[in-house]
Order: structure tokens, then sequence, then C-alpha cells
């Protein structure tokens, strides 16, 4: 692994994530939200009608964040949703989950002085919103301390992402760059282990010794069937695989991202 040395990195460009105000939607995502408390909040919404329990918990967080909250008829919160979404008769508008650059990242997680070594998790061409919002919550309930995804061949943070994390998203720090090859230099300058997700060609995950995947790591995971591309594994210093023992040798990426993470969690002794 490279020394971190005292070369500057290059910061990435940052973007607004769809900027301008979104609204969310559903008692999970909200809540997390309000709790989380990283982005701009304008007002809450919730359905007329008796009052929940969980409603009265969003309410009490909106107060406490300074927001005001107005009851309205179910039908308008479902019909800005549109048929799809499961609103639960709650939504808040917000304003954009803000992103990190990777110099940004690195501080932060280096002041978390995580006693296993710090876990940062970088997609490669991860396009779905659904895969990129399952990942983000199986990261942040593992520990990693952030997300790297890419300018291009990656989603926005966008309401769906929100929603298919469960609210994670509000917690786990993000951060945007234009070349993940150059991103993951500067991790490996910075200390850090690059493990690549290898299906075809990796060595088995539950094969390799505690001493190689411990430390401060990142998990490079790629796109379902392309996989991590050619020029970012030359980047990795391990390739590995989960071993199959089933007739359906493939798994969705969040689910290889989570058999992952909390593998290393396990090694960590966390």
């Amino acid at each position: 692994m490279a020394s971190a040395g005292n070369k500057s990195r290059r910061p990435s460009s940052r973007r607004s994530n769809g900027a301008g105000w979104n609204w969310i939607y559903g008692f999970h995502p909200v809540r997390e939200a309000l709790r989380a408390k990283r982005r701009t909040l304008e007002r809450l919404w919730l359905r007329t009608g008796p009052r929940r329990a969980d409603h009265d918990e969003l309410a009490a967080l909106a107060a406490d964040a300074g927001i005001p909250v107005e009851q309205v008829e179910r039908s308008a919160i479902d019909g800005l949703a549109g048929p799809e979404a499961q609103t639960q008769g709650i939504a808040l508008r917000a304003g954009p989950i803000p992103e990190l650059d990777l110099d940004e990242l690195i501080e932060y997680a280096s002041r978390l002085d995580r006693p296993g070594g710090s876990r940062i998790v970088a997609l490669d061409g991860v396009e779905d919103p659904q895969n990129v919002g399952a990942l983000a919550r199986v990261a942040e309930s593992a520990g990693a301390d952030g997300l790297v995804l890419t300018d291009r061949r990656a989603p926005d943070l966008t309401p769906a992402v929100a929603r298919a994390s469960a609210g994670a998203a509000e917690w786990l720090r993000v951060a945007r760059v234009s070349n993940l090859n150059r991103a993951l230099s500067d991790l490996k300058l910075a200390g850090y282990w690059i493990v690549a997700a290898a299906p075809e060609n990796g060595v088995s995950l539950f094969e390799m010794e505690d001493r190689l995947l411990t430390g401060n790591l990142v998990v490079v995971l790629g796109a379902e069937g392309k996989g991590v591309r050619p020029g970012v594994l030359g980047l990795a210093d391990h390739e590995v695989a989960i071993p199959m023992r089933g007739q359906v040798a493939s798994l969705n990426v969040s689910t290889a991202g989570a058999i992952i993470l909390y593998d290393l969690l396990r090694r960590s002794g966390s």
C-alpha cells in the first residue's frame, strides 16, 4: 500500500445532486431527514384524520427542526408522489442531500478514528437508484464512513434513492468524483487499501487472512453483469469473490455488498 505522503489530492467537482427542492415520502426517509438535519428543510405535510404515534413523532422532530407542520388531504400527498409511491400520508419538502469533495470525506473519516479502521464504499457504474439506495443502507448499517459516486454513471441522490435506503442516505457521507481511478489512487495515498469485488477471478473472501482485510479499506463494487471495470481492478490491492454453492451463481449488488461489508466488520472485531 502506498504511504500517505504530502501529495495534494485533486478535489472532485461538487454537484447539487438534483439542485432545488424535493418532496420526500414515507415515514422512515422523512424521519431520518428530520433527525439528521443535513438538508435544508422547509415544511412537513401529514395527512388529515386521526393522529398516529408515528405522525406525532414526526411532528415533534419538525418542531425541533423549526419547520411548520401542515395537515393536508391524503390525496394531495399521493398526487405529488405519483401512483407508484407509498407515501403513508407523509411528505417532507427539503433541499438536496449535501455532497462532499473526496478530500472532505477523507478528513471526515480520519476524525472518526474507528478502532477497526475506516471503511469507504466506492461504486463503479452502479446506475440504478434502487441499488444505490440499498447499498447506502447496507454501508451505513455496517458502519462505513462514506460512499464514493462518480459524476457520470451514477444517479443523483434523489427521493427514490432516499426511499430505497430507508433514510440511511441522510446519514452516510457521499463524495462525488469525476474520475474513479484518480479517486482510488488518492485514497491509496491517504492510507487506504483497495478491496474490489471480482466474482470471476477474485480470491474467496472467506479464505483470506484477517491481516489482509483490516485497517482502512475501500470496498469497490461494480454494476451487475459488468462488474468492476478492468482499469479499476488494476488499482485493487485485493480482488475478492463470494463463494457460490447454488445453481444460480450471481447476487444482487447490494446483497454482495452486504456480505463483504459485514465480513469486514466481523474481522475488525466491532
